[in-house]
């Protein structure tokens, strides 16, 4: 079995916090803004279903009257109740339509704003970033487009059954008990026995839908995953391996259904027996009534609609279990991700972080860097300073942390101890070895982040000349042309778009990892000595000797957590001096 996430196990029996998880969701949007909205769409469904309660009880007595009439020849009392059923029925149909109609205006509501609250919350302080990278929560975009979706439309549909089945319940419980106080008495005991039945047979589905959405997720996002990396796999050879991989997904499915379908099948036992036996019982309880001259056949009629009425209000657990069972699991995989997105808690208070202060310069202070989950050191007591217009490459071998270095000078990892003075985020730019291409149009991917900015065509067609891009607008149609630019253009092609970013952003502070591994040396002379010219200060990572050549200092990390600093020059002549600042 696939182990359960933190902060979003499912429960393998009815949980008594439940209620507690699923009110947590559901306050957030009718406490919200909307929340005047949100009330005046939900006081008109509950009007819309205590008018079918009552169509219901007018349905019950005349229908009873109408088989009464049909029986004892009473042409006229036939007639006015057939008028009066059609009467009915002629209601029913607008008030049926504008409930549907009010329902799903309500459910659409309620996702689009939980679904912007939880955007909000995902996108705020980088926690997708976090989210993704601790693994605590799987597949949040299923969270955040299916499981929003579930919650608002099933939370409506029960909602409007169990109050039609309170209104239900005692309109029809009156009429039931006018007729015949035993049928009242059998019908109580019989849905006391079918829920605790279903309870009994049923608790192991809770567990099993929550894993069947998990797996379902897990085997969509194997299948993307290969969508994404279909060059690659395909130049490695990897096809054996990646149709295993998505082969073992999918049978965790087909293991995890087998078991729901087993489970369901002795649920379905009980609720096919239940649902069979009681189009029998009423009859068999009331027919002792007719045959003794009691009642009048419609009657007989009118006490089975009631009973089925009242059981059917009495049933819920029974006839929804399955409903029930999914929907608990999408409350807790909502909850889950709710817990895990934060709630202004600092989970890892107790473990040291990197204090960060904002400044006009860049110094790292006896700077200690950690992997996020505290597991591993990579860097001790770094202590640099850098000025405007210089330049800094750090070296090392793999998996020192020249990138985690970058990461945490950004913000993104905070585990740690010491100091880092920086200036605010929106003076600096990062530039990743695998550029992000934006979903949209080339003005776009020149211009991001900053997509509101106002600049001339014939400025970015400059920079597009000065990465050595001149043509790519006529190549592709124009700057307003949508394609899927991360295959449209090859890894070097997308670098030297980054940097036309860079020259368009004019960052005070730029960081590039690996920004030109895909250029030959003349472009990354090109693009270097652009960057230069300007003020901006500016670290690289980077393996190719070349680099050296535009920096002023080169750190070098050399994986056991120490670290020197020395002048390019030196660095580049092999040659080291005692004053060299050094770390462990």
């Amino acid at each position: 079995m696939m182990e359960t996430p933190p902060g979003a196990a499912p429960a393998k029996k009815w949980d008594i916090n439940l209620w507690r998880r699923f009110w947590t969701l559901a306050r957030l949007y009718w406490v919200s803004e909307e929340k005047g909205k949100a009330w005046g769409y939900l006081s008109l469904m509950i009007i819309l279903l205590i008018c079918f309660t009552g169509m219901g009880v007018v349905i019950n007595y005349s229908f009873g009257a109408f088989m009464t009439a049909l029986t004892e020849k009473q042409i006229d009392s036939f007639y006015i109740q057939a008028l009066i059923l059609l009467g009915v029925f002629v209601v029913a149909t607008p008030v049926s339509a504008f409930y549907g109609y009010v329902a799903d205006k309500l459910g659409i509501n309620w996702r689009q704003w939980l679904t912007g609250h939880f955007l909000d919350r995902y996108f705020r302080d980088r926690a997708y970033y976090e989210i993704n990278w601790s693994k605590e929560i799987d597949n949040p975009d299923q969270r955040i487009s299916q499981d929003i979706e579930y919650f608002t439309v099933t939370s409506l549909r029960f909602f409007s059954v169990v109050f039609s089945s309170v209104t239900q319940l005692l309109a029809f419980s009156a009429i039931l008990w006018s007729i015949s106080p035993t049928l009242m008495a059998v019908l109580l005991l019989y849905a006391a026995v079918g829920t605790l039945a279903t309870l009994w047979f049923g608790k192991r589905l809770v567990f099993l839908n929550f894993q069947q959405l998990r797996r379902e997720a897990d085997f969509r996002y194997g299948l993307v995953h290969i969508r994404n990396n279909a060059e690659s796999i395909a130049f490695y050879g990897g096809e054996e391996r990646e149709s295993r991989a998505v082969q073992r997904r999918f049978e965790n499915v087909v293991e995890n259904f087998n078991s729901l379908i087993l489970w369901q099948r002795n649920l379905a036992f009980v609720t096919s027996g239940y649902s069979y036996l009681i189009q029998l019982l009423p009859y068999v309880v009331v027919a002792r009534l007719f045959f003794a001259g009691q009642i009048a056949f419609g009657v007989v009629s009118q006490g089975a609609m009631a009973f089925m009425q009242v059981l059917n209000a009495l049933s819920i657990v029974i006839t929804r279990f399955e409903d029930l069972t999914r929907f608990t699991a999408a409350i807790n995989r909502l909850h889950g991700f709710e817990a895990a997105l934060g709630n202004g808690q600092d989970l890892t208070a107790d473990r040291p972080r990197i204090e960060t202060r904002q400044d006009d310069r860049l110094a790292l202070n006896d700077l200690t860097v950690e992997t996020p989950n505290h597991q591993r050191t990579l860097v001790r007591n770094l202590s640099l300073e850098m000025g405007p217009g210089q330049g800094l490459l750090i070296v090392g071998p793999s998996g020192a942390g020249k990138s985690s270095l970058l990461r945490t000078i950004a913000g993104l990892w905070s585990a740690g101890s010491g100091q880092i003075v920086r200036p605010d985020r929106t003076e600096m730019l990062f530039l990743p070895q695998l550029p992000y291409m934006v979903l949209g149009t080339l003005r776009d991917q020149l211009l991001y982040p900053k997509l509101d900015v106002k600049i001339s065509d014939e400025t970015l067609r400059a920079v597009l000349v000065e990465v050595n891009l001149a043509d790519l607008p006529e190549k592709v149609g124009g700057f307003d042309t949508e394609l899927d630019w991360a295959d449209m253009l090859s890894l070097g092609e997308q670098q030297r778009l980054a940097f036309a970013r860079l020259i368009l952003v004019r960052p005070r502070y730029a960081f590039l990892d690996e920004a030109t591994s895909a250029l030959d040396l003349r472009n990354e002379a090109r693009l270097y000595e652009r960057l230069r010219q300007t003020s901006s200060l500016f670290v690289s990572v980077g393996h190719r000797p070349s680099l050296v050549d535009y920096h002023d200092r080169v750190l070098t990390l050399d994986g056991d957590q120490g670290w020197r600093v020395l002048p390019a020059a030196e660095y580049a002549s092999g040659e080291e001096t005692p004053a060299a600042p050094r770390g462990l």
